[in-house]
């Protein structure tokens, strides 16, 4: 699980939604849902967006930290 993952499924459950509640009030499938919150890494951005938008957050982009080898 990832730090977006985590954040969404943290929201989710903090305002009781299951997530068949949240696909719905976020017009995205409820596959996508799961698939967001298992931290799949391939996904569409405008549909974390709208998933997002609900929470009154956005994508953007972040400093990476870099390992070092």
């Amino acid at each position: 699980m990832n730090a977006l993952s985590q954040f969404i499924k943290n929201k989710r459950k903090s305002l009781g939604l299951t997530q068949e509640d949240l696909s719905f009030k976020a017009g995205v499938g409820l596959r996508f849902v799961r698939d967001l919150e298992q931290g799949k890494p391939s996904l569409r951005m405008d549909k974390v967006n709208q998933v997002l938008a609900l929470f009154g957050h956005e994508l953007g982009p972040l400093p990476s930290v870099r390992k070092e080898l």
